[in-house]
């Protein structure tokens, strides 16, 4: 083996469980020809030496799944720079997936790339290497890097202004002659000499960014819109530059070709302070979280870095300030605002034992907490991070804008030659024939068409994080606007989740404490929150569950076990019934026809009594319902519950359609059977029991309150529980898109009008910069209206 021809890679592992995993990975990996690896079972990592001319990074890759672990794939966010229009966004994109083991997402509207990648097949400097390569720049985005970007930005946007004025006091004499000839004056005011002086400057010194740009994207083999003004413009330039040289008897084109730049800076100053209130919204969260905690350490209180709390460690938090990281309350009662997090300008008390979110307020009490989440690991940090995933996606209808766009540049020049040879043959006068062309080049901008759609998606992705409304991606935001049906579940969607004990009816001979203390023991070591329920009512009574046996479960009916050695059985009626115990139907008609649920027991082969749980309706469920109504969806409630029970629910609500006893299964075979109708299926839930039911919608919301799993599984995650945020997610979804329509219509229309007018000789170059110019502005300042939209109960 020829050392210097080694490569060396660090591949991270997942899946590997002792020590014994780690071992047989490596024995896997030492024997591939030319490859010496070590595996670290800690660190969930190999560090592999390999001759790429033996063994290649995706043979490394397959022995290690072939062996029954993964290699995961990673997700970096690239910031970019040089781009100019939607013709660099993918050139971009399609530079970066055309390496091996990498998808990539370019945002133009960002300046962003969103790049998962193969860590055996590439690695973060090779994809920056490879826009590079392309013509462009490209820098791994990480907190350091964020927190200079803003002041970069900044900087540059005020030194693109600079350029820009020097660049119109040049230019306006130039316009002001070309004013008064067009009024009915003769002759040339202004020596051509002197307009060659006055436009050098502007072509060659403001205008050096189109060069640059053009030099580069020509290099790396594509077209954009520097290539489209520096031809345009140097075309004007150099045959005035001629024609002042050698004292020909033409007009010159001076003017138009500095007031083309001229225009074109003032557009790209106009769209950079534009866009830069489209991230607005991620950076208000981001200043949210305060930089300094004052923590517990050693018997002292130090104020330190908030980054540099650890979780575990006890911090305090005064009136009127706001919480660090994350945290549980350990002394204190106070009210905090959490309107940041959930939209909800109520505030929400805390006591000991109650969740705290970093960036909320304290409003009133002095509170002592235990840290919980620090750092990447808080609520905040994880809203943040899936804001950007969603700006950084793309929605379905941005495909046709970006097929455009690839091959938008070539298609203009070709359309500019041919109106160049054509004005040129039909007048014979090549100067108009020029001027004609380079009114093509300049109006047709791909810009408008890169900006329609991501300045849209990110404005309403961010206007929704403010409003408590997190959405996974852009297409689920997109198909949230179709919903046609919504599938709701009841228990934590439509009521408040936290149901209780209201009757135990026992059978005769036994005692209720007895029938409690039975049920809570089959009950203690179920999450479930009717189990809960009969728990915390047992310990309200005082009762101590005896210890429980040879349990066993069966998903959405009952549980079974053991107690003192006699067999028991807890669950729904017709649970219980089928286990081979009658269950008398008057013990739970009267519980059932009242909207509650009812838990039957059995012990000893027998039937031991019931218990009636309630739980309360939401109070804005009702007036949810009656406003998704009002939007033309159909609601179809799905259950767990008891038939009676949940009819009953459902008719206090205004629902028609209603599915009881719906076993988890059967909710997501529901929901499949919904969309195979053609439907556009939204579900809402907030259990685990309710995660094969996300899965399977179109659409799927979960409640902020509800389980991990939930969360995870959802594209649209709710942190208010309440149904309201449904009806104003997909209104933000409906107002989204109408702008993304409009935007693309106007720029599509913009071209189409614009190019046939400019080759027919009817548009002046001039004109067409400045409406080329304020073609994007005009698409972004219609995209930030949406930071009108608001929240029906804000």
């Amino acid at each position: 083996m020829n050392a210097p021809s080694l490569k060396s890679l660090e591949l991270p592992i997942a899946g590997m469980t002792c020590a014994a995993c780690a071992a047989r990975i490596e024995k896997v990996l030492n024997r591939l020809p030319g490859v010496r690896a070590a595996v670290n079972f800690n660190a969930e990592k190999a560090r592999v030496e390999f001759d790429p001319a033996v063994t290649g990074p995706e043979v490394l890759e397959q022995a290690i799944e072939q062996a029954g672990y993964q290699v995961p794939q990673r997700t970096v966010e690239l910031k970019l720079s040089g781009m100019t229009c939607a013709a660099c966004a993918a050139r971009i994109e399609k530079v970066l997936n055309r390496l091996p083991g990498v998808q990539a997402a370019v945002n133009f509207a960002a300046e962003r790339a969103r790049v998962t990648y193969s860590p055996a097949r590439a690695d973060v400097r090779a994809l920056i290497e490879a826009v590079e390569r392309a013509g462009y720049g490209a820098a791994e985005l990480t907190e350091e890097t964020r927190a200079r970007e803003k002041a970069e930005r900044e900087q540059a946007y005020r030194r693109e202004l600079g350029r820009f004025w020097i660049a119109a006091a040049l230019t306006a004499p130039l316009l002001a002659q070309m004013v008064l000839m067009l009024g009915g004056g003769h002759g040339e005011f202004i020596p051509r000499w002197l307009q060659w002086l006055l436009a050098t400057p502007v072509q060659f010194w403001a205008g050096k960014r189109f060069y640059v740009g053009a030099w580069h994207v020509l290099r790396g083999g594509g077209a954009n819109m520097d290539v489209l003004i520096a031809l345009g413009t140097s075309a004007a330039y150099f045959f005035s530059a001629a024609v002042t040289a050698f004292s020909l008897d033409e007009h010159v084109y001076f003017e138009a070709s500095a007031a083309i730049v001229t225009l074109v800076l003032l557009g790209k100053v106009l769209e950079a302070r534009a866009r830069a209130g489209t991230s607005a919204a991620i950076e208000a969260l981001i200043r949210l979280q305060p930089k300094t905690a004052r923590v517990e350490r050693e018997g002292q209180i130090l104020e330190v870095d908030a980054a540099s709390l650890k979780p575990g460690e006890v911090f305090l938090v005064r009136p009127g300030e706001s919480f660090p990281v994350d945290g549980v309350v350990i002394e204190g009662t106070s009210s905090v605002d959490e309107a940041m997090l959930t939209g909800e300008s109520m505030p929400v008390t805390k006591q000991p034992g109650s969740r705290v979110y970093a960036a909320t307020v304290n409003q009133q009490g002095f509170l002592r907490l235990r840290a919980t989440g620090v750092g990447a690991h808080t609520q905040l940090a994880a809203i943040i991070r899936m804001v950007e995933e969603a700006q950084g996606s793309k929605a379905p209808i941005q495909r046709l804008a970006d097929r455009v766009s690839g091959i938008f540049v070539p298609v203009v020049v070709v359309l500019a030659m041919l109106t160049l040879f054509g004005w040129w043959i039909a007048s014979g006068d090549f100067a108009e024939a020029l001027i004609n062309s380079v009114a093509v080049l300049v109006i047709a901008c791909p810009c408008a068409l890169g900006l329609a759609t991501p300045t849209a998606i990110m404005v309403g992705t961010g206007r929704g994080a403010q409003a408590g409304i997190l959405v996974r991606n852009a297409a689920a935001l997109e198909r949230a606007e179709r919903i046609t049906t919504l599938v709701v579940d009841k228990t934590g969607t439509l009521t408040e989740g936290k149901p209780v004990v209201t009757d135990l009816a026992p059978a005769s001979g036994v005692e209720a404490g007895e029938l409690l203390r039975v049920a809570a023991s089959l009950e203690q070591a179920s999450e479930h929150p009717l189990a809960r329920a009969i728990v915390e009512h047992a310990r309200e009574q005082g009762i101590v569950p005896p210890k429980v046996t040879e349990f066993s479960a069966v998903p959405g009916r009952g549980v079974k076990g053991r107690i003192g050695g006699v067999s028991a059985c807890l669950g729904s009626p017709s649970f219980v019934a089928t286990q081979g115990i009658e269950v008398p139907a008057e013990a739970v008609a009267a519980f059932e026809a009242a909207g509650k649920s009812v838990v039957a027991v059995a012990r000893d082969g027998r039937y031991f009594g019931a218990l009636a749980i309630a739980d309360r309706l939401r109070p804005t469920s009702a007036e949810a319902v009656a406003r998704l109504k009002r939007m033309g969806i159909e609601l179809i409630m799905l259950t767990g519950d008891h038939e009676a029970t949940a009819r009953a629910t459902a008719s206090q609500l205004g629902i028609e359609q209603v599915l009881a006893q719906v076993l988890p299964e059967q909710k997501s075979a529901e929901v499949v059977r919904l969309k195979g109708e053609g439907r556009v299926v939204g579900m809402v839930g907030d259990g685990i029991n309710d995660a094969p039911a996300l899965a399977a919608a179109d659409v799927s919301f979960a409640m902020g309150a509800g389980t991990d799993v939930a969360m995870e599984t959802a594209d649209i995650t709710l942190m208010r529980n309440d149904l309201n945020c449904v009806a104003d997610a997909i209104s933000l979804s409906r107002a989204t898109l109408a702008k993304i329509r409009q935007n693309l219509f106007f720029a599509f229309f913009y071209n189409v009008l614009g190019i046939p007018l400019a080759a027919w000789g009817l548009l002046n170059p001039v004109v067409a910069g400045a409406a080329m110019a304020m073609s994007s502005v005009s698409v972004v300042s219609n995209a930030l209206l949406l930071k009108r939209w608001k929240p029906a109960r804000a």
